[in-house]
């Protein structure tokens, strides 16, 4: 079988990736002079005839996406989710960092399509080389005709510009995020409605991932029938998977989706480090179901992973060997989500607590068969009752944990 060819991260490795005049050597905005010469409509009929999914983690269909937006609003915005904060995740700062051409030419296009004169790039505060990237590629587009007025003089105006966020992790949430836009604190609403109705300001908004947007110029370039042609019946195109963990080379790859969780780890991370053991590997970040070493041959598709008992999530794999303490391990995700709480509603920030507590005396040897059935009480408490998905997410490797894993529990719990 001939080896993939990388499409999203072709431009990565090359000598000054993140400049205009590379992007535009290697075919960067050909895409959306294609686009501009197509009625918005056909844009997303493409778009929704390819098949893509968001890649931020909830996988919805993109194009299905873009057609709720009210096309006789007189104002729509598009923001650019740059918040990428889910622990094991780091594919969208590679290419932030390395081909933010590719993402805002994918920017353009969208928003062109959805009829969007005004697009608000987001950034998780932390990613100072990202931030200088997406200023400079901006600058850059506006120079050569791509963002301003009348846009390679085909009617069409856009202007975009950089907002920077306080690196709270829940304004990773598309509704959260735009209220930190708005210069409210960062706390998700209650949907629906949802952005493509109500979004910014009122007006109806559309939200898209990075690693979404850089897919988009692929798909009008090469055609839908291309892309479709990628992946498995419910899981089109290429995916960048980020492996982390006990591996040998931790780093991006990207395959088409449907790639064995097997074939990702010992083929392209190079296996376990030290010729260890698999022990359980978290496939999609730190807010999906742990999956069990006998999972390993389970394709990385939206479809296959539910089956599985899992999600793709963000397809951040986390690998661990037969040394991992998995107590400590739950525990130490659990921290991170308690930290991360925004705290509006009650079952996460009152039972994130709680459930961390119990783990924190469940680990110190002190707990007892009670501490477990009130791990899992507060895990079904919490699971499905939040504003936002933090709270589910941070129980599903609770409870995932506890069932692969009782074992290491009951040791360390007294009668």
């Amino acid at each position: 079988m001939t080896p993939w060819q990388p499409v999203l991260l072709s431009n990565v490795n090359r000598p000054n990736s993140e400049r205009i005049t590379t992007y535009m050597a290697h075919g960067g905005y050909e895409a959306l002079r294609k686009a501009l010469n197509m009625a918005p409509a056909a844009v997303i009929a493409e778009v929704k005839a390819s098949g893509l999914r968001g890649r931020g983690g909830a996988g919805f269909p993109t194009g299905v996406k873009w057609g709720f937006i009210a096309q006789d609003a007189p104002v729509k915005y598009l923001a650019v989710n740059t918040d990428e904060g889910e622990p094991g995740t780091f594919k969208d700062r590679l290419i932030v960092e390395r081909d933010p051409h590719s993402i805002l030419e994918g920017v353009i296009i969208s928003a062109y399509a959805v009829g969007a004169h005004r697009a608000f790039v987001y950034i998780r505060g932390e990613f100072f080389l990202g931030v200088k990237r997406w200023i400079k590629a901006i600058a850059d587009a506006y120079q050569h005709g791509f963002l301003g007025k009348d846009i390679l003089g085909s009617g069409f105006d856009l202007d975009v510009s950089v907002h920077r966020g306080a690196g709270a992790y829940i304004c990773g949430e598309e509704t959260a995020m735009i209220e930190s836009l708005e210069g409210k604190r960062g706390e998700p609403r209650l949907k629906p409605p949802y952005p493509a109705q109500i979004g910014m300001w009122d007006q109806p908004t559309i939200v898209q991932n990075v690693e979404t947007l850089a897919n988009i110029r692929h798909i009008i370039g090469r055609g839908a029938a291309w892309y479709a042609s990628i992946g498995t019946e419910q899981s089109k195109g290429p995916k960048i998977f980020c492996v982390s963990g006990h591996v040998n080379r931790p780093g991006n790859y990207e395959l088409p989706l449907g790639t064995p969780l097997r074939e990702i780890i010992y083929e392209h991370a190079g296996g376990v480090r030290m010729g260890r053991r698999i022990k359980a590997i978290i496939p999609g970040g730190v807010s999906t179901p742990i999956l069990p070493p006998d999972k390993l041959d389970v394709p990385m598709a939206f479809e296959t992973l539910a089956a599985a008992g899992s999600a793709l999530g963000t397809g951040a794999i986390v690998v661990m060997d037969e040394t991992t303490d998995m107590v400590e391990a739950i525990r130490r995700i659990t921290s991170f989500f308690v930290h991360e709480s925004c705290g509006i509603c009650v079952p996460c920030r009152i039972g994130g607590v709680r459930l961390l507590e119990t783990l924190e005396t469940i680990g110190a040897g002190k707990g007892t068969l009670a501490d477990l059935e009130r791990l899992d009480y507060l895990s079904r408490s919490i699971s499905g009752l939040t504003f936002c998905p933090m709270g589910t997410g941070m129980c599903e490797p609770i409870a995932s944990g506890i069932n692969l894993f009782r074992s290491e529990f009951d040791a360390r719990v007294a009668a």
